[in-house]
């Protein structure tokens, strides 16, 4: 089970915002390098970026601080992104400079044809995110919910070839309450590719209740307030997770 820090990029900065509103920030770094270096040395090995003015404006927001990232953690440590990716230069634009996977969302939803033709073009470095609120999948940052059912939206991107799956609960992101582990079990049983817990994630108690069901598809979990307030020690969850996958 990989634990993968979460950097939530806004105006530059590495913030955290409750239940995606833009309006509820919290700075925890004005230097994101130095933050996501901080992460590696406790022991992260994958690395979760969010353009949020890109996923609220649909297009790339914070480059600079993304390519400052990259530069800081060099080759060994994959990273992937999202927010505001919806056509194919930004991708190769992104994977030129060195991000391992393109997280699409939004634009996944409401234009499959281009996630089709990511797929083709980039093969396995596509991650679908997939936001919901009681099955249902949200889009626009969150503001908009669809009638579309997670499972069955999954099941057609598994088909197009995406490498995995983010699964977010919206109603618990940000919120330390817990991740919704029956769900994320669902859809990982529907799915032969990977699924990525997200949402919630309160303390190392979730760690060992995502480490029992992971033989379901269940690979990693992003990190995001929870190692930022402290309530989860992330070096102590990683190891804790290392020592459940060899037991």
């Amino acid at each position: 089970m990989l634990l993968i820090p979460a950097i939530d990029l806004k105006d530059g900065q590495c913030v955290r915002l409750k239940q995606g509103d833009m309006e509820q920030s919290t700075t925890f770094s004005e230097n994101p390098a130095d933050m996501v270096l901080n992460w590696v040395d406790k022991g992260a090995r994958r690395l979760h970026l969010v353009d949020l003015n890109g996923a609220f404006t649909g297009k790339p927001q914070n480059y600079n601080a993304i390519r400052a990232i990259l530069k800081a953690v060099g080759d060994d440590i994959p990273v992937q992104l999202g927010g505001g990716i919806r056509d194919l230069d930004t991708i190769e634009k992104y994977i030129d400079g060195g991000i391992r996977y393109v997280i699409i969302g939004t634009a996944a939803v409401k234009n499959p044809g281009f996630l089709k033709d990511a797929c083709s073009a980039f093969g396995g470095h596509i991650i679908v995110g997939l936001d919901a609120k009681d099955g249902k999948v949200a889009t626009d940052g969150w503001s908009k919910l669809t009638g579309h059912e997670v499972i069955d939206l999954a099941r057609k991107f598994e088909d197009y070839g995406v490498e995995s799956i983010i699964y977010t609960d919206i109603g618990r992101d940000g919120m330390l309450s817990g991740i919704n582990i029956d769900a994320t079990v669902k859809l990982a049983q529907s799915l032969t590719i990977p699924v990525i817990a997200s949402g919630g994630l309160a303390g190392i108690a979730d760690i060992e209740k995502l480490c029992a069901v992971q033989d379901e598809g269940i690979v990693g979990v992003i990190c995001g307030r929870a190692i930022y307030t402290g309530d989860l020690d992330f070096e102590a969850g990683q190891a804790r997770a290392d020592e459940l996958d060899d037991a």
